[in-house]
């Protein structure tokens, strides 16, 4: 995720063991260096970072590390190089899209359940009142799909598949 200040914050995901990390770095462009900071207080790979308008950064849902799915979200600030945990999604889910609106929210839409299957729900994240809260949902379940912010402020759902090991969709549709 780039940062306000120019730097980029990698966080999470899996090691080389196939463990998966709570860690954070930062990387400097500028010096071309990485440098750890704080940890995630929940283990998550395959979850979503949006930078928020106020320069925190949200990360949800994801894979766990003892292979749950989690609904859980957590906030660094990259002034204090801390995270921090706020609300939990309404569902647990893993590979959905994280998009952030021109209101300053951010929709996470569909993704994978805990059986696997794609979700059509969606959630609201607030970062005023740091709580997520349902929304309307898709017409077709999708996992490992695209969302993409267009002009004017709708929000573009395209392709993915209809589980982690179902068919692809070739359809779109929007928020």
């Amino acid at each position: 995720t780039l940062l306000n200040n120019g730097k980029v914050l990698l966080v999470g995901g899996s090691g080389s063991n196939g463990s998966i990390l709570a860690s954070a770095e930062l990387y400097d462009p500028a010096a071309g260096t990485f440098t750890p900071t704080g940890s995630m207080a929940n283990a998550r790979a395959l979850h979503t970072a949006s930078r928020l308008n106020n320069g925190l950064v949200l990360f949800a849902g994801g894979s766990g590390s003892n292979g749950s799915i989690l609904a859980s979200a957590e906030l660094y600030d990259p002034v204090a190089g801390t995270f921090t945990p706020t609300g939990s999604m309404a569902s647990v889910r893993t590979l959905h899209t994280a998009t952030r609106l021109n209101n300053g929210k951010v929709l996470l839409a569909g993704g994978s359940g805990s059986d696997g299957s794609a979700l059509a729900s969606a959630d609201l994240y607030d970062p005023t009142a740091g709580t997520f809260g349902p929304t309307g949902s898709m017409a077709i379940a999708r996992t490992f799909h695209t969302a993409t912010l267009l002009n004017g402020g709708m929000v573009l759902l395209a392709g993915g598949f209809t589980s982690a090991s179902g068919a692809a969709l070739a359809s779109a549709e929007r928020y």
